[in-house]
């Protein structure tokens, strides 16, 4: 699954340039401290509160079973800094620049992870579109709120591998074993984000026996236009008609939270 960019204006700024080669070419960038204090200081109280407060384990119960309990009673993007994050104009700019067209949200996970907690073994996160288009780009920002560290654990991403025909649980038998031409990621400033191609292999790789600070992370995923994409909420009407409602983004991206851009949900195994 490879990016198709349209082509740089003679006078584009080099390093924009630059960047969009290495996202096209590893499937990943890295955004050391992109967030600023002020934001990231709003955000982790809201992760507590989402963690604490029973709001993220309710958020789980609603997608595994809709049918019983609905709606969740809050969204993540209802959190005043998590909206903010959603549609933070620099993050969007460089989706803008290294997409090439217009993009649609696709959902945002919060949590903390405590000190020890288990990895997460070799997968991708991309989901299929209508068309069957894997020249269309789904991305996920990942925030890393707190930074990153050797005691945090490791994120590990297999450059390169986001054009591979895979299913997303290809290399889930290697749990979060070392795997050759990985990259690892363990040593980010508070704030930073790693962008990645959503087709991407990836892992959380736990560091055992080290105690650390609980590692505060938000994701939110962002799909190029041009087919309709498979939500994974199935309350996902909600959740754009909330954003659309709290006008998130401010009316700058006329395309991030149009429902036509989407199929109807459908669970999977």
């Amino acid at each position: 699954m490879t990016l198709e960019m349209r082509p740089f204006p003679e006078d584009e700024d080099d390093g924009t340039a630059a960047a969009r080669r290495r996202f096209t070419d590893s499937g990943y960038l890295v955004l050391p401290g992109l967030l600023p204090e002020a934001l990231v200081r709003r955000l982790e109280p809201e992760v507590d509160r989402w963690v604490d407060d029973g709001l993220r384990a309710r958020s789980i119960a609603s997608s595994l079973d809709p049918d019983t309990h609905g709606a969740p009673p809050l969204l993540e993007l209802e959190l005043p800094a998590h909206g903010e994050l959603l549609a933070f104009p620099p993050l969007l700019t460089l989706l803008d620049d290294l997409l090439g067209c217009p993009f649609v949200f696709h959902h945002m996970h919060s949590d903390r992870h405590g000190p020890g907690s288990a990895g997460k073994p070799w997968h991708h996160d991309y989901e299929p579109n209508a068309g069957a288009d894997a020249s269309l780009v789904m991305v996920h920002a990942l925030h890393y709120l707190g930074g990153l560290t050797t005691e945090m654990g490791r994120l590990v991403v297999l450059p390169g591998s986001h054009r591979e025909a895979a299913g997303k649980t290809a290399r889930a038998h290697l749990g979060t074993a070392e795997i050759p031409g990985e990259a690892v990621i363990d040593r980010l400033p508070p704030g930073s984000t790693v962008l990645i191609n959503s087709a991407l292999f990836h892992a959380r790789r736990p560091t055992p026996g080290r105690p650390g600070r609980p590692r505060y992370f938000v994701d939110a995923s962002y799909c190029q236009t041009g087919a309709r994409w498979r939500p994974v909420k199935p309350y996902w009407r909600h959740m754009l008609a909330r954003a659309r409602e709290l006008d998130l983004g401010g009316g700058r991206w006329p395309e991030l939270f149009a429902e036509r851009h989407f199929t109807e949900y459908a669970a999977t195994a």
